[in-house]
């Protein structure tokens, strides 16, 4: 099928290691995880995570409206200013009716629900927030990003768990291609870092817990990885048709080239053990990217150090790629971040692609020796890279896969 290129041409980001793109870029290179003791999480069987630091976000956000936005709100509306400044954009130059708003979380306002509903039960009615509704349904990155840049098209919020980025990105294209909008606001946001969270996913068993250094819990692809460790955080893209942004002189920092997605039907958190359905996302990101396997040049991992997810990744990346690709995971840095992971790794492919560095995966010497992948480890490495694949794969078997190729 002919339909027209897709450019990102906008990109922004704020992550447990920096509160913009290049920053962020910066603190993944060099293979240190923030990991941290989150004082809002002491009594929690885990008390620690990889969180947003150095920054006032309500004075970032800036205005009045910054009491009605939940702390993922935040995120996605700074990282969505600098998209469209980095796209040399100006929303008062631009039609809004044409212009989508696509943004992804996980789990939304879970942090904000559980806020209010304690002030509720310990303080009454008059203790909860007037904007207690706004604090916590998940349209509200979208809804405000759509406010704030006047964007009057479709604004679309999905929710495919830890690939809810990728889906984002991958909705946006389709709007494009249809020429239901000719700008594209899109990514994901996530921030869960609170006791009821964290005391989920330790009760799930997926979580690692404290032993010894916290900066080298996270071990994606490891033989002695022990689950993973929470981060939150933002990134959003403005994609646009190829020829509008070569029209307007915009250089793109990458095409969005195919995207694929299945669903493993198969568990609500663990991943088919066969890895077949999710090497089917992959085989159909491909197809419509009109790529063979042999064209990727390097694989950006979802990689969230748990046993058997990287252990059933790892086989699907050997089986897809046996010429090898270098692997990264940027978990190892970041720590998980949910809904927000897909776009932020998405945001970090491209960054290779341009740049011409595979980032290291953190704490990690040589993967397991069952893992027949090409694991880049302790320091980057240099090499141009034209064509490169984004993994994530979410609770529910959400399976969801992007190629992005230089311009």
């Amino acid at each position: 099928m002919n339909r027209p290129a897709v450019a990102v041409t906008g990109l922004g980001m704020i992550t447990p290691v920096g509160n913009d793109t290049d920053t962020t870029w910066e603190g993944v290179c060099a293979g240190v995880s923030p990991a941290r003791t989150v004082p809002e999480l002491e009594g929690c069987a885990i008390d620690f995570a990889c969180t947003v630091s150095g920054i006032d976000l309500d004075e970032a956000v800036g205005g009045r409206a910054a009491f009605r936005m939940g702390r993922y709100v935040k995120f996605a509306v700074l990282a969505a200013r600098e998209a469209v400044a980095d796209a040399g954009l100006d929303p008062a130059d631009w039609d809004g009716s044409r212009v989508a708003v696509v943004v992804g979380t996980s789990s939304g306002g879970s942090a904000g629900l559980t806020e209010q509903a304690v002030a509720l039960d310990r303080r009454g009615p008059g203790a909860t927030s007037p904007a207690g509704i706004l604090l916590t349904i998940p349209n509200m990155p979208a809804a405000e990003i759509a406010i704030r840049m006047g964007a009057t098209g479709p604004s679309l919020a999905p929710c495919t768990a830890c690939s809810s980025g990728v889906t984002a990105l991958s909705v946006a294209r389709d709007l494009l291609v249809t020429g239901q909008c000719d700008l594209a606001i899109a990514g994901a946001t996530e921030s869960i870092v609170f006791p009821v969270a964290m005391t989920g996913f330790a009760r799930s068993g997926a979580a690692a817990t404290r032993d010894g250094d916290l900066a080298r819990l996270c071990r994606p692809f490891a033989a002695d990885r022990a689950g993973l460790v929470m981060g939150e955080g933002a990134a959003v893209m403005v994609l646009e048709r190829a020829d509008d942004a070569r029209a307007r002189a915009a250089v793109p920092r990458a095409l969005l080239a195919g995207t694929g997605a299945t669903t493993d039907a198969h568990h609500p958190t663990s991943p088919h053990p066969s890895g077949a359905v999710a090497r089917a996302a992959v085989e159909a990101a491909l197809r419509d990217a009109d790529w063979e396997a042999e064209d990727v040049e390097h694989v950006n991992a979802h990689g969230t150090s748990t046993p058997l997810g990287d252990a059933t990744e790892a086989a699907l990346i050997s089986r897809a790629y046996p010429h090898r690709p270098p692997v990264t995971a940027p978990k190892g840095v970041l720590g998980h971040c949910m809904g927000a992971a897909g776009a932020i790794e998405a945001g970090l492919t491209i960054l290779t692609l341009q740049r011409g560095v595979v980032p290291p995966i953190a704490n990690l010497d040589a993967p397991a020796p069952e893992f027949d992948i090409d694991c880049v480890t302790e320091q980057p490495r240099h090499r141009p890279v034209r064509r490169a694949v984004s993994h994530s794969f979410g609770f529910g078997g959400h399976n969801a896969v992007v190629a992005l190729q230089r311009p």
